[in-house]
């Protein structure tokens, strides 16, 4: 089920980029980018509609995709 972001509050929505940005595996290619940055990068494309926040109920957790 697909979460409208503009739903979350702005903490709450933080916290959901920073989590996804920060799991383990993430790869940002050759530059290295700040936390501030990379939850900037996630921002713009949840903006632009190129992601979604995805509520999972069988996990009872929220993703972050590319559309």
């Amino acid at each position: 089920m697909e979460i409208p972001f503009e739903r979350l509050d702005a903490d709450t929505l933080r916290a959901v980029i920073e989590e996804f940005v920060t799991r383990e595996g993430t790869d940002y290619g050759g530059r290295v980018y700040s936390l501030s940055e990379k939850v900037d990068h996630v921002m713009g494309q949840l903006k632009r509609r190129e992601a979604v926040i995805l509520w999972d109920p069988a996990s009872e957790s929220l993703t972050l995709e590319t559309r």
